[in-house]
C-alpha cells in the first residue's frame, strides 16, 4: 500500500516537474504569465481613464464684465476644465463641431444685470453628446462650478445663499473618485483569466498536436495524475501572475488594499482553479491550438472583459444580459477583488461569490476529468 502511494507521489512529482520544464522552455508561456500582466496594467493604469479631467470647453461672454470674469476664474481654477474664451457663439459652435472643445458655456449680454434680480441669470450649456458619459460629466461639473460661484457671490455681498436643498455628498470606498482604483483591481481577474484559461488551453492543445499526450498514455500515470500535474504547474504560474498584478496595483498605482491579503489569495486560488478547469475543458474538446485559442478568447476572455463588471456596470445592463452574466466566472471574482481592494472584508459580498467560484471550479474540473477519462482510458 505504501509502495503504491509512494509510486503515485513520485509519478505526480515527475509530471509536475515536466510541466515546469515545459513552461521554462516556452517563452510564450512566460510572456503570457508575466509580461502581458505588466503590459495590461500599464495600459489600463496609465492609458485608460473614465475620469473627466482638463476637459476643453468654450466660454462665450457676450458682454464681458467683472461677474463673467469671476465665473471664468472658477472654471479655470477647477482641474475638471480647460476653458477657452471665445468671442462669439458661432466660433464656439465651430470648435464644438470639429471636436476642439467638448462643451460650450454661454453667458448672455444681460448676465450681470439678471443675476442680481430675483429670478437669477440663466447660463446656457451646450455639450457634445457623442460621448454620453463625458457629456453627463461636463454637465454635472458645470452645475457644480455654477453653484460654487453663486455661493462666493453671496458671501461677497454679506449674504447667505438660500438653497432649497442642502446637499452634503459623502463618497465611500473611493473618495478620490479615481477610475484607476476601480479598473486596476478588476484587471487582476482579466489577467488571471488569460493565464488560467487561455494559456492552459493552448498548452494542452499543443501536446495533442505534437503527440506528447499519446506518449503520456502509455506511461503508468493515470489521467488524474496527468491533470493534477498540470494543475500544480499552472496554478503556481497563475499565482505568480496574481502576486505581480497585486504588487503593481498597490505599489505602482497606489490602489488601496483595505481587505485581507490572505483572503484575496484564497479567493484568487478559487478563481484560478475555475479558470484552469475552463482551459483544460477546452483543450479536451479542441485538440488544435488555433481552435483552442479561438474558443478560449470567445468563451472566457471576452465575457470576462465585457460582462464581469470590470468595465461596465452590470446593474445598468438589460435584464437578459444580467442573467447571462451569472454564467461568467469572472463576474464573481471581480466583485470579490473590487470589494477587498476598496471596501475591505465585506463578508456579505465575499462569501456568496466565493461559493459560486467553488461550485463553478468543481463543475469545470469535473467535466474535464470525465471527458479525459473517456477519451484516454
Amino acid at each position: 500500500m505504501n509502495t503504491t502511494r509512494g509510486g503515485a507521489a513520485m509519478r505526480l512529482a515527475g509530471l509536475a516537474r515536466k510541466e515546469f520544464l515545459q513552461i521554462v522552455r516556452d517563452p510564450s508561456s512566460i510572456a503570457i504569465a508575466f509580461l502581458m500582466p505588466v503590459f495590461l496594467l500599464l495600459l489600463f493604469g496609465y492609458g485608460v481613464s473614465l475620469d473627466a479631467d482638463r476637459v476643453p470647453i468654450a466660454v462665450v461672454a457676450e458682454a464681458p464684465s467683472q461677474d463673467s470674469a469671476d465665473f471664468l476664474a472658477v472654471l479655470q481654477g477647477s482641474h475638471y476644465f480647460a476653458p477657452r474664451v471665445m468671442g462669439s457663439m458661432p466660433a464656439a459652435e465651430r470648435a464644438l463641431l470639429v471636436g476642439e472643445v467638448s462643451g460650450i458655456v454661454r453667458l448672455r449680454a444681460n448676465f450681470s444685470r439678471q443675476q442680481r434680480q430675483a429670478g437669477g441669470a440663466p447660463i446656457q450649456v451646450v455639450v457634445d453628446g457623442v460621448d454620453a458619459n463625458t457629456a453627463r460629466l461636463v454637465e454635472g461639473y458645470v452645475e457644480g462650478a455654477w453653484g460654487t460661484w453663486l455661493v462666493a457671490q453671496a458671501a461677497d455681498r454679506g449674504e447667505t445663499l438660500q438653497m432649497p436643498v442642502d446637499l452634503q455628498p459623502r463618497i465611500w470606498f473611493n473618495s478620490e473618485l479615481r477610475s484607476r482604483n476601480y479598473l486596476v483591481p478588476g484587471l487582476v481577474a482579466i489577467i488571471m483569466t488569460l493565464i488560467g484559461a487561455l494559456l492552459t488551453a493552448l498548452v494542452m492543445a499543443r501536446e495533442w498536436e505534437r503527440g506528447t499526450m499519446e506518449a503520456l498514455m502509455v506511461t503508468p500515470a493515470s489521467m488524474s495524475e496527468v491533470l493534477i500535474g498540470k494543475l500544480i504547474a499552472y496554478f503556481t504560474l497563475g499565482t505568480g501572475g496574481m502576486l505581480l498584478s497585486v504588487g503593481m496595483a498597490v505599489w505602482l498605482f497606489e490602489v488601496p488594499l483595505r481587505g485581507s491579503f490572505w483572503l484575496l489569495w484564497a479567493c484568487s486560488s478559487l478563481f484560478l482553479l475555475a479558470a484552469l478547469g475552463m482551459g483544460l475543458m477546452i483543450s479536451t474538446l479542441a485538440r488544435s491550438q488555433f481552435v483552442a485559442g479561438q474558443i478560449a478568447i470567445v468563451a472566457t476572455f471576452l465575457p470576462a472583459f465585457l460582462l464581469s463588471g470590470f468595465m461596465f456596470d452590470i446593474d445598468s445592463m438589460p435584464a437578459v444580459v444580467q442573467a447571462i452574466t451569472h454564467l461568467v466566472v469572472a463576474r464573481y471574482f471581480v466583485a470579490i477583488v473590487q470589494t477587498l481592494f476598496l471596501a475591505g472584508n465585506v463578508w456579505s459580498v465575499i462569501l456568496p461569490n466565493a461559493l459560486a467560484l467553488t461550485v463553478m471550479a468543481a463543475i469545470f474540473l469535473g467535466i474535464t476529468w470525465r471527458k479525459s477519462r473517456k477519451r484516454l482510458a
